[in-house]
């Protein structure tokens, strides 16, 4: 039974000041000040895991965790915080211990569905992935560090998860049924793989085709909500294209981007596949919806309408749709908190135990 009861209020306010010590480190600024909530070596011990973490994962470079800080800075402020809970009747009046295994694709991938739990009054039973096994962690000993009585509310464990009452695990195909199998026995949301897709018809102006330019790039191009497949309309002309994503060009110094760019397109050419390429990004004609890491497919498209209905069969695929009608260019990897992973309410489930 947890003792140490933290009312929403006091959650909220916590989860705000965390967000603005987010929004410092995402802009490399330097300590602002006892205000944020850490002292000034805290602080600067935070800003050495950060420039670390590329020697603990390559893909996760002092820009591309910064890029996640910054975006969790924008939606961790106290009025979008009450704005996303005022929806539901909270808190819970008895707590239950909610297993979460994160990913670990991107830098605090598994922060959303930490944050998710712990306002929906639960606590949080966490497995990490590998790949992000410390700075999830570093950012939960930011809330203890404002307040003790977090330490009852988040565990960690390593080895098998046991004692959850409830599971919401994030992984690949192959592991979600896995999952399904092991955690059947509790209430639970599996998580399979996805991806993002963008739809061009031509009209697109110069600062629409730099947004998308991000959505492909950011991450590398590793999150569920990168677009990995273009639809373009007959007309669309690929050389503005080539021309938009040009300023990403210093991506393919990154060594493990790179192996994947060699490695790819020595498969394709071997294969005899058409490629259009410009040094770092290979572009293909494909009907698959998952590129592989610097690769591109694409396929032109004779109407909206028919796209769509080809689209909504394909829905258990895709995470998000960047169009002028859907998704803003440039906003995928900016979810709000309330574009829940797969579609599926986290909270709603969460409220429901």
């Amino acid at each position: 039974m947890i003792k140490a009861v933290i009312d929403l209020h006091d959650k909220i306010a916590h989860f705000h000041v965390m967000g603005k010590i987010m929004s410092a480190l995402g802009a490399s600024k330097a300590w602002p000040g006892y205000d944020c909530g850490l002292s000034k070596e805290e602080y600067e011990n935070l800003e050495a895991i950060i420039h670390a973490q590329k020697h603990r994962n390559g893909w996760f470079t002092e820009t591309e965790v910064r890029r996640s800080l910054a975006a969790w800075g924008l939606e961790l402020k106290k009025e979008k915080l009450e704005g996303w809970v005022s929806s539901y009747d909270l808190p819970i009046e008895r707590p239950r211990v909610v297993g979460l295994i994160m990913a670990g694709n991107i830098p605090l991938v598994g922060l959303h569905d930490m944050i998710s739990v712990l306002l929906a009054g639960h606590s949080v039973l966490a497995k990490t992935s590998k790949d992000d096994s410390q700075l999830i962690k570093v950012f939960a000993q930011v809330l203890i560090t404002m307040d003790e009585r977090w330490k009852e509310w988040i565990h960690w464990v390593d080895g098998p998860m046991k004692g959850q009452e409830a599971i919401i695990a994030t992984g690949s195909n192959n592991t979600s049924r896995y999952f399904e199998h092991y955690f059947s026995s509790v209430p639970h949301i599996i998580r399979k793989n996805r991806t993002s897709v963008a739809i061009l018809d031509g009209t697109e102006s110069e600062e629409e085709m730099k947004g998308l330019a991000e959505d492909i790039f950011a991450y590398f191009g590793l999150g569920c909500r990168n677009v990995t497949k273009l639809y373009l309309s007959k007309e669309f002309d690929l050389d503005i294209f080539f021309k938009s994503i040009f300023p990403y060009a210093d991506i393919v110094q990154n060594n493990k981007y790179a192996n994947n760019y060699d490695y790819h397109r020595s498969v394709y050419l071997l294969n005899g596949d058409d490629l259009l390429e410009n040094g770092f990004l290979l572009l293909k004609e494909d009907s698959s919806l998952h590129s592989p890491v610097s690769c591109m497919f694409y396929e032109r498209y004779e109407d909206r309408k028919s796209l769509d209905r080809h689209l909504e069969d394909l829905k258990n695929e895709i995470q998000c749709i960047v169009s002028k009608s859907d998704t803003p260019f440039g906003q995928a990897q900016q979810p709000r908190l309330a574009d829940y992973a797969d579609g599926e309410d986290t909270m709603k489930f969460l409220r429901g135990l």
